[in-house]
């Protein structure tokens, strides 16, 4: 299949495009593709987000591809470098450097139906040019689930700052923290890492402006002795095994996001009350603990966070932000903060704004999206009217309580089945029914409205419609079984003749 004359373009070298190069590689023995990266390195969000304390809140033997497992984690739960070193190491390890582009973003798609081709306007970082044109038999869109650092629209003056203000996402490693006074605003994820983490330095003075409460759980996280690498390393399947006990003790979890679920929710809001009453100082109690149900919005894994409350160089402050004025910042009741550092550790955005495609007949993907109240796909994967044509981590993919890269490998596995048939020449093209995807999004946003993630707002629905954009609602172990296999009788496929008669002549 390496001689084969269709073309294949990856957008992005984050962990989404890394895996499926690998893919291609491993399972189909492709090696005419290109990943086109807008940055200079590879790495995507673990790339971009080196914050202190920065690490993910999922096991690493579960953060990571199943067919490529790592024995030497150091700990249950790592860290940012260790995850960025792992990724970088699988781009090395298959050669993914010569397939690569770096400081080049396709800028745009646009579909051929004469050729079933998509020409692709590709931007270039360096010179901030367009630059050449380039075709593609099909794309792959891995530009991942965070798009770009957030910043509430409702905090007025940030340019009027006097002092260093920036995202966490965007972190200033040149900024000196020491001897200052810090305000962090948000209380999400980031936050609750940096926090801690920053304020081991007791001249480091950190006011935490938070608005929503969050419910945390204790972190547990702990270290692999030697040993236990020299095992996952050198006995067979302990590793897989081990793997997937975690697959299972985290996929069970979701049956507490259900509102059916009504004594488990209570007794998980139970737990988490008393583990947050136990751990943070007393008078914080009655702003900390949330009223809506956990799992509404991201429940943090806490990582020391509600410890570090105990601290004398740590604040929080619960009071409406006015504006950002040059001395700091100026709440509603009038009180004055005056601040040598303001960061900002506000989520980020999951608009997909990089996804200018047009697709048959002039279609125009985000057009579709408004169309639908926000982002929809097939298996949040497919859109129809988008021949030849994949997005990774799309619409309603992530989940609130599993690995996202377990249900990337899902969607890429399904899309390597597509693809395997244009490349072998069976068909031109593809695309997924309209019908199709109408029944799997109705299926799809009725289960959602009797799940917890109705109760609040947060960045799992669309910041103009409310609609839930982000989460699958089940476990990713429902959303492996839907997508193992394809339908032909979901999909528009239009046969390749001519490679049929170029068959049939040899």
């Amino acid at each position: 299949m390496s001689n084969s004359s269709k073309r294949i373009v990856i957008v992005g070298g984050g962990l989404a495009g890394i895996s499926t190069a690998i893919a291609l590689k491993k399972q189909l023995g492709f090696e005419n593709f290109t990943i086109y990266e807008k940055s200079a390195s590879v790495g995507g969000t673990w790339r971009d987000n080196t914050y202190p304390g920065c690490g993910s809140d999922i096991p690493g033997h579960w953060y990571s591809l199943s067919h490529e497992p790592n024995p030497n984690w150091s700990a249950y739960f790592v860290s940012q470098p260790e995850i960025l070193a792992y990724w970088r190491g699988l781009h090395q390890k298959f050669d993914l450097g010569r397939h690569t582009i770096y400081n080049t973003a396709v800028h745009s798609a646009k579909w051929d139906e004469q050729s079933s081709k998509y020409t692709l306007t590709l931007h270039d970082g360096d010179s901030d040019q367009f630059r050449e044109t380039t075709e593609a038999d099909l794309v792959v869109y891995a530009i991942g689930g965070f798009q770009q650092p957030k910043f509430p629209t409702d905090i007025k003056g940030i340019e009027a700052f006097g002092g260093n203000i920036f995202h966490s996402a965007r972190w200033r490693h040149d900024v000196q923290l020491k001897g200052k006074k810090i305000g962090v605003i948000g209380n999400g994820c980031s936050a609750a890492q940096l926090i801690p983490t920053i304020t081991k330095d007791p001249s480091v003075q950190v006011i935490n402006f938070c608005r929503t409460p969050q419910w945390f759980v204790p972190r547990g996280n702990y270290r692999y002795p030697s040993f236990v690498k020299w095992i996952f390393a050198h006995i067979p399947l302990v590793m897989w095994f081990y793997r997937i006990s975690l697959w299972f003790k985290h996929d069970i979890s979701y049956l507490a996001f259900h509102k059916s679920s009504g004594r488990l929710l209570k007794l998980v809001r139970t737990a988490f009350t008393f583990y947050m009453k136990r751990t943070a100082p007393k008078q914080y109690l009655d702003k900390l603990i949330p009223t809506y149900d956990p799992g509404c919005k991201r429940i943090i894994v806490d990582p020391h966070y509600l410890e570090s409350l105990h601290r004398p160089n740590v604040d929080i402050e619960w009071s409406p932000i006015e504006e950002i004025v040059p001395e700091g910042i100026k709440l509603q009741n009038g009180k004055m903060v005056p601040l040598d550092v303001i960061i900002f550790s506000t989520g980020y955005s999951i608009d997909p704004v990089d996804l200018r495609v047009t697709g048959r007949n002039g279609r125009i993907m985000r057009e579709y999206f408004e169309e639908q109240k926000g982002p929809t796909c097939f298996f949040g994967s497919f859109v129809p009217g988008f021949p030849n044509a994949g997005v990774l981590l799309g619409p309603n993919v992530a989940a609130g309580h599993a690995s996202v890269i377990f249900s990337e490998e899902t969607q890429i596995n399904f899309i390597l089945k597509l693809a395997k048939m244009v490349i072998e020449g069976k068909i031109k093209s593809f695309d997924v029914k309209e019908e199709t995807t109408n029944r799997y999004n109705t299926w799809l946003q009725s289960r959602l409205s009797n799940s917890v993630w109705t109760q609040c707002t947060s960045y799992y629905q669309s910041a103009t419609t409310g609609k839930i954009v982000a989460t699958f609602p089940g476990p990713v172990t429902l959303f492996w079984w839907m997508m193992r296999k394809v339908n032909p009788t979901d999909w528009n496929f239009v046969p390749d003749l001519a490679s049929e008669e170029s068959k049939k002549a040899r």
